[in-house]
């Protein structure tokens, strides 16, 4: 038995009449996998939210269809109502003990990066999970990938795929030389104030001693005519 488990029933509903399903608060489902014929399914909402609030799709879950012998199953392709993101639909892909599979692990970044902290740089994360492949017994043995962060210390340092700490029997399907974290210098944006040209600032001499001059001469009239 692995960690997490639910139950299902076969339905006979499909197409638009699913709704019905939904009103009922279940949740269509199909199991799938090599060599299996595929088998339209239904589970309960709430048991659903609850497993795959812990197992997500990366973990192993016992799914029994009816009073069946429980099968392995990876949770796939979930399908979401755009109106209020609910799961309207699911997928479970039935695993072989024998056969890799590739899934996707969450990465859980731990500890505090001394260039954030100490310098006030800012974290940038380049990937939330990273697709693996292994046997299913290899899978049980993950659950989450640890990244720890104490590591940047600079600007210059960096977290690479290939610093990831996984078991021998995991294989990362992306290149070893991607970064997975680092921590980035803020610059700070220079404020340039405008300076005009020197003929620029002779023009606007000039043209302010017009006015002044301008404005004398209005004046001497303007005493001229009230002595008259």
């Amino acid at each position: 038995m692995t960690a997490y488990s639910i139950k299902a029933q076969s339905r006979d509903l499909q197409g638009k009449k699913v709704r019905k399903l939904r009103e009922q608060d279940l949740i269509p489902a199909v199991l799938y996998g090599h060599d299996l014929k595929n088998q339209n399914l239904s589970v309960k909402k709430s048991e659903f939210i609850k497993v795959f609030s812990k197992a997500g799709e990366s973990n192993l879950v016992d799914l029994q269809v009816g009073e069946g012998k429980p099968v392995k199953t990876l949770i796939h392709d979930l399908q979401y109502d755009p109106r209020n993101s609910e799961v309207i639909h699911v997928d479970f892909y039935q695993i072989r003990e024998d056969e890799k599979i590739k899934t996707r692990v969450r990465l859980e970044f731990i500890n505090e990066a001394p260039a954030v902290k100490e310098l006030g740089g800012v974290l940038v994360k380049n990937y939330d999970e990273i697709e693996i492949e292994c046997l299913p017994k290899d899978l049980e043995t993950i659950g989450v990938i640890k990244v720890d962060l104490s590591v940047l210390k600079t600007f210059n340092d960096a977290i690479h795929i290939k610093d990831l700490i996984l078991p021998k029997e995991i294989k990362v399907l992306a290149s070893p030389d991607e970064a997975v974290a680092m921590v980035t210098e803020v610059k700070e944006e220079k404020i340039v104030e405008e300076v005009k040209p020197i003929e620029e600032i002779e023009v606007v001499k000039k043209e302010k001693a017009g006015e002044e001059a301008e404005t004398e001469v209005k004046e001497e009239k303007g005493a001229v005519q009230n002595k008259k």
